[in-house]
């Protein structure tokens, strides 16, 4: 067990979830013409949503692209695909990526509430800023500077959980305007929330201040401990200022790319590969468009604002975490970022349905067990009732 310390945010008695990317654009997760066995399509990512749910994932996130980007000409947009891949299982929470902007958050509130009826509560949104320049543009939409997009993300999630919610729903908002505004039917009525749940991603100063004042959930590109330790204060500090509007305290996501080998050199020579066969040109334009993301804000912080070629060839960052290694030195990595008050780890792979199985099957039985030790030693108990539904054979089938 490391000697990382154990913050006073970290929640030791609930189980960490688990969630994938899915990989509904062409490409797979990393820029690399190393193989990927990974599939775009519907079939494949109906086989691997089956896949994570009987290997104990509990919530899958829909990329949005509309643009082809990072080397990804083929993309599914992400409420479709997710809504299909909830038809396709019993269990699996899944997240669709949105940009306001491009949704008005009443349409979007509507169509959520219809999707959680559809598939039993299963259906949840992760409300994104949006970098990619070119897609507002071209689609002839505004767009805003890098703090102004936060300013209108918050409105954006505060109507969309005012409609969500409230009866007869007013807001007058720099960027929308309600009046009056009742939706039924409600969302369902599911013991322990208040309404469908609303992720947020962002790392700058400017989105862990929306994040702290209306986000459920604080999606974060992969980050060492301490960068993501500071992140994480960063979005409290703001929830404590008094002008939080969700109903309870965030909680926190972050990406990491995982390469679980057998040895540690196996998975250090997996990512020496990765890197060595990046796609330069399509690495470096990335990189030119990202640059409005994190280095354009006020102080300098935010996505891929000290992004090195070698991170961004993962475009979410996701070799920053460190997923990389034997099963055990995952395990403990992971138990890492809980006691700094990670609730949930997004993961990526080279090879989604295989490695997905085998996440479930090598490294979440050690993660359970380290978690029960970790709560023991501080002077609780590991709730294992929530632990998700697994079907382990049912995933290696």
């Amino acid at each position: 067990m490391s000697t990382t310390p154990v913050s006073t945010v970290a929640d030791l008695e609930t189980p960490l979830k688990f969630a994938y990317w899915v990989p509904n654009v062409s490409g797979g997760l990393v820029v690399s013409t190393i193989e990927q066995r990974t599939g775009w399509d519907f079939e494949y990512n109906k086989k691997l949503a089956r896949i994570a749910e009987d290997s104990g994932f509990e919530y899958a996130l829909s990329q949005t692209r509309y643009a082809a980007s990072y080397g990804a000409d083929k993309q599914h947009e992400a409420t479709a695909i997710s809504l299909a891949l909830l038809g396709a299982t019993e269990r699996l929470k899944v997240i669709a990526a949105v940009h306001p902007g491009m949704w008005h958050p009443g349409v979007l509130a509507k169509w959520l509430i219809t999707a959680d009826h559809i598939s039993g509560g299963r259906m949840a949104v992760n409300v994104v800023s949006g970098w990619l320049k070119d897609e507002f543009v071209n689609f002839g939409l505004d767009w805003l500077e890098h703090d102004e997009r936060y300013v209108r993300t918050e409105e954006f999630i505060s109507v969309l959980r005012g409609l969500l919610t409230e009866k007869d729903f007013s807001y007058a908002g720099k960027y929308y305007n309600i009046n009056d505004f009742t939706l039924s039917p409600a969302p369902l009525d599911i013991p322990g929330r208040a309404h469908p749940e609303i992720f947020f991603g962002g790392n700058s100063t400017a989105a862990q201040g929306a994040a702290g004042n209306t986000a459920d959930w604080y999606f974060s590109n992969g980050r060492s401990l301490e960068g993501f330790e500071e992140n994480i204060a960063g979005v409290l500090k703001a929830a404590a200022a008094g002008t939080r509007t969700a109903p309870v305290k965030p909680r926190f996501g972050i990406n990491g790319f995982v390469i679980a080998r057998e040895t540690e050199a196996e998975a250090t020579e997996t990512l020496r590969e990765i890197i060595a066969k990046a796609h330069r040109p399509a690495v470096e334009g990335f990189a030119a468009a990202v640059k409005e993301a994190g280095q354009s804000t006020k102080d300098g912080k935010g996505m891929w604002s000290d992004s090195t070629f070698e991170d961004m060839v993962q475009y979410n960052d996701g070799f920053r975490s460190k997923l990389i290694g034997t099963p055990e030195q995952i395990a403990e990595r992971i138990i890492d970022f809980k006691k700094i008050g990670v609730n949930l780890l997004l993961t990526g792979y080279l090879h989604f349905q295989e490695e997905v199985a085998a996440f479930g099957r090598d490294v979440l039985p050690l993660v359970r067990e380290l978690e029960a030790d970790l709560a023991r030693k501080n002077g609780t108990e590991l709730n294992t009732d929530l632990l998700p539904i697994t079907n382990l054979e049912g995933a290696r089938a």
